[in-house]
Parts: C-alpha cells; sequence; structure tokens
C-alpha cells in the first residue's frame, strides 16, 4: 500500500544505501525504491515507496516482488519521487548492491528528461568481497547469500529491506575490516554533489 505522507528520513547520514525493483526488463521501469540512512551510532533510518512507472509489469517481476499495476496505481511518477529524495541524497555517499540500481536510477531519468545523478556511489558486492573474499566461489557475494551466510534477516526483493540488508553488509565489513566505508573505497565523506535538472 501506498503511504504518500511516510516522511523522509532527515539530516546529515554516514552514506545512505538505495535499491529499487522494477516492473519489467526495461531498467527505467522502477516500481519500488528503498532507502537506509546509516547515522552516525551505527543506527538505520529506512523509507521505501512505490512508484508507478506507467509501463506493463511482467509476470516474472510481479511474481519475484509482490508489485503490480494495482499496487502503484496511486504511487507517484519518478520524476516526482526523485526530486522529493533528491535533495537528502545528493549530499551523501550512496551504497548499492553491484551496479544495478545506478543503472535503473539514470535509465528513469533519462526516460523522465531528467538528468542523471551527480552523487559518488558505493558497490556493497565489491565491500563484500573485501571482507569476505572465502565467498568467491563458495556461495557468492549476492544479497541472497549473504543473508544466510552473515545471519542477516530481511525480505529479499523489496526495495527498503534489501536497502537494509545492503547497508547491514557494509556495516560489517566495517567491523571485519576494521575501518569505515571510506577507507574501504576511497570515498569522499559526505559530499555535496548537485543535481541538474
Amino acid at each position: 500500500m501506498f503511504l504518500p505522507d511516510a516522511p523522509l528520513p532527515d539530516g546529515l547520514f554516514r552514506f545512505i544505501a538505495l535499491d529499487v525493483e522494477t516492473a519489467n526488463r526495461d531498467a527505467a521501469s522502477i516500481s519500488q525504491i528503498g532507502l537506509a540512512c546509516v547515522r552516525r551510532d551505527g543506527g538505520i533510518e529506512t523509507f521505501s515507496t512505490y512508484i508507478n512507472p506507467d509501463q506493463d509489469f511482467a509476470s516474472f517481476n510481479t511474481e519475484l516482488t509482490g508489485i503490480d499495476a494495482r499496487t502503484v496505481r496511486e504511487a507517484p511518477s519518478f520524476a516526482q519521487a526523485w526530486r522529493r529524495m533528491l535533495p537528502l541524497l545528493s549530499r551523501h555517499l550512496m551504497v548499492q548492491h553491484s551496479n544495478f540500481d545506478l543503472t535503473a536510477i539514470t535509465a528513469a531519468c533519462r526516460a523522465a528528461g531528467l538528468n542523471g545523478p551527480k552523487m559518488e556511489w558505493a558497490d556493497s558486492v565489491k565491500i563484500a568481497r573485501k571482507a569476505w573474499p572465502e565467498f568467491r566461489g563458495n556461495g557468492g557475494h549476492g544479497l541472497g547469500h549473504l543473508k544466510k551466510a552473515l545471519g542477516l534477516e530481511f525480505h529479499h526483493h523489496d526495495a527498503g529491506e534489501d536497502a537494509r540488508a545492503a547497508a547491514e553488509v557494509v556495516l560489517l565489513a566495517e567491523e571485519r575490516l576494521k575501518c569505515p566505508i571510506e577507507d574501504i573505497t576511497g570515498k569522499i565523506k559526505h559530499l555535496q554533489l548537485a543535481f541538474e535538472f
């Protein structure tokens, strides 16, 4: 169910993990965006919104996510949701679990006539590979395997839940490697990068 008045997290966070779900094979067909905002104390504030992609839903995607045209009927368009989230996202280091999320956001921006996101991104798959090299060839570094291997509890293929899981992977990797995400990835902390419409 879409909750139009759900507040976005507010403030300055260490980093924000983002995950998307799509309606079909078109990367621009985003049907849900989830955020997990990591506070300085390690706490996580989450936000999730359905998106009306104005596209048909493939049965495979609906079976995977549980999202269909009825779910998103009253949800905002990508452009509406992205403009709302951008002031928060643009001032933080962003985390995605693989490159799919940035690819989808870029495609959705292009389809909506918006310039692509000018933000700094880190990949929690690459972070997990550094922290747990023993998983290579032994289950891998996808969220499905990490859920079992690291004892994470989340509902896979829900954007909000997957974003939180990606954030937890980073926090566990920081603990294991004994250094912050910025040292693991070489990214600059809290970049103030603009987004151009």
